[in-house]
């Protein structure tokens, strides 16, 4: 699963690493330890044509139709996002990348659960693949793709946020594009291999810290 992330990178250089045109529209806040419940940073295109729009979402998926006491997921699993009926609306149509430098996931160990921060070994940001819909409260509700672990991240959980290459921003994010099959022919995975791990301070386990640097240094 992801449940728990960092997001620090600074408007040039996402850009320049992800190779997306983002359009500048506030400040962005370094944040360590982003937590479900709150807005986040995501990346969309409501148009074939329009600019790419960095913009705040609430993390937590529960579209207006569904009412207020439905669920709100945090995530939804690559094996299901496409044909379940809570979701598919949203993965044809309202596609998103939600943008970390990193994210925390706990390995039982005999003294506890131990957080690991894992990211890519280059340092580079990442972009989740996240589906979006409108909430009933009018803001825009997101929740992060997941699959089974690959590379080091098995090490730590059975799940990871479904990390896509540079390739696949652009289909991704095309409004266009709706079809099931289509989409899994065109869109892949980060390479496991550039993902890497370490055990990080159990700081990091109180969701209101979010702006130390420090939870995201070996432990």
């Amino acid at each position: 699963m992801c449940g728990r992330y960092a997001f620090y990178s600074p408007y040039p250089k996402l850009s320049a690493s992800l190779r997306l045109p983002l359009e500048e529209a506030g400040e962005l806040r370094p944040r360590y330890n982003v937590a479900p419940g709150t807005f986040i940073s995501a990346v969309c295109r409501v148009a074939g044509d329009e600019p790419l729009v960095l913009t705040d979402m609430w993390w937590g998926y529960r579209p207006h139709w569904a009412g207020a006491k439905a669920p709100q997921p945090i995530n939804a699993t690559v094996e299901k996002v496409a044909t379940s009926r809570y979701f598919r609306g949203a993965f044809a149509h309202h596609r998103c990348l939600i943008l970390a430098n990193g994210w925390f996931e706990w390995l039982a160990t005999d003294t506890g659960k131990q957080p690991h921060y894992l990211t890519r070994t280059d340092r580079e940001p990442l972009a989740f693949a996240g589906i979006y819909a409108k909430r009933e409260d009018g803001n825009l509700g997101c929740a992060i793709l997941t699959e089974p672990a690959r590379g080091s991240a098995a090490e730590v959980h059975d799940r990871m946020p479904l990390i896509l290459d540079d390739a696949s921003l652009e289909p991704w994010l095309d409004p266009d594009l709706t079809e099931r099959e289509m989409i899994r022919q065109v869109v892949r995975h980060l390479d496991a291999g550039l993902i890497e791990h370490w055990p990080v301070s159990r700081a990091v386990n109180r969701p209101g810290n979010e702006g130390d640097s420090g939870l995201i240094n070996p432990a």
